[in-house]
């Protein structure tokens, strides 16, 4: 199955992964307070694989079918340790510093596509690429008093995050989306399971509705997260992952009383101008 190439769509579907992935984080943040983050992470992940399976019924032996179940498992992977690395780091640090530092992302997935899926990558992409990196530097302060060792799990889950969006822009093209989801949901649901003999709270009945909504958010995330990257170039719908910090900024300040100190910002202001820039690059070679 090959999918129909729609840029606007595709940056579209973007922007509504990253508002519900924000809104999921924001509910997880609730969560590891109370539950250890594998938990939360095992129920995000069974969510995933119960609502797809649902959705697509009769249909799911044909759908579970792929030619490169290798690289589901390893999507899958990629995609435990991107989620579980930020929701872990919210114990904490703040919801806008953990998202601002994540939000190196886009840049290396630009990174990577140039170098895994064959996509140019000249000298002003180099340059976007080590500003960027300059601007995480900024916001994790390594060396500075006020640095956090915690700081380092949302930056590693953003090269995880990489990662699975490059395995998701290659799987994509050919493969329904369902194929992902159904894949995606089960191997977090078994990985994330071998955790749960050690970890296990059980569930207050006040915090059961804030669970449920850990595995409607990200199914829905996930499911627009994979259309976008079917639909648009990985370097063209990726910089609009950066308004996942205006969003992250919003809930954290109504919800937590979170206010991100100068640093953040300043740090998630250079990392934000180096992916608009490449972005910006990026819309003129294909006008071009």
């Amino acid at each position: 199955m090959i999918h129909v190439q729609n840029t606007a769509r595709g940056i579209g579907l973007m922007i509504a992964a990253i508002l519900i992935f924000t809104v999921m984080d924001a509910t997880a943040k609730h969560l590891v307070g109370r539950y250890h983050p594998a938990q939360v992470v095992w129920v995000r992940f069974l969510g995933q694989f119960l609502l797809a399976l649902a959705i697509i019924n009769i249909r799911a032996p044909a759908l579970i079918r792929t030619t490169s179940p290798g690289l589901h498992v390893v999507r899958g992977l990629f995609q435990i340790g991107a989620i579980g690395m930020f929701f872990l780091s919210l114990q904490h640090i703040g919801l806008a510093e953990a998202t601002a530092i994540s939000d190196i992302s886009p840049v290396l997935i630009t990174l990577g596509a140039a170098l895994f899926l064959g996509e140019k990558l000249g000298p002003r992409r180099l340059v976007g690429i080590l500003v960027a990196l300059v601007g995480a530097l900024i916001i994790i302060r390594p060396g500075a008093g006020t640095f956090s060792a915690w700081a380092v799990l949302p930056f590693l889950g953003a090269c995880c995050y990489t990662g699975n969006a490059l395995l998701t822009r290659k799987l994509g093209r050919n493969e329904p989306v369902w194929t992902a989801m159904i894949w995606g949901g089960m191997v977090g649901t078994v990985v994330t399971a071998l955790a749960l003999p050690a970890v296990w709270t059980p569930v207050a009945l006040a915090d059961l509705p804030f669970f449920l909504l850990i595995g409607v958010l990200g199914t829905a995330a996930q499911l627009c997260l994979i259309r976008s990257f079917s639909m648009a170039e990985a370097s063209a719908v990726a910089p609009f992952t950066y308004l996942g910090i205006v969003f992250a900024t919003i809930w954290g300040i109504v919800l937590y009383d979170e206010w991100p100190d100068l640093w953040t910002i300043l740090g998630a202001l250079v990392v934000v101008g180096a992916g608009l820039y490449v972005w910006h690059r990026e819309t003129q070679a294909r006008r071009a």
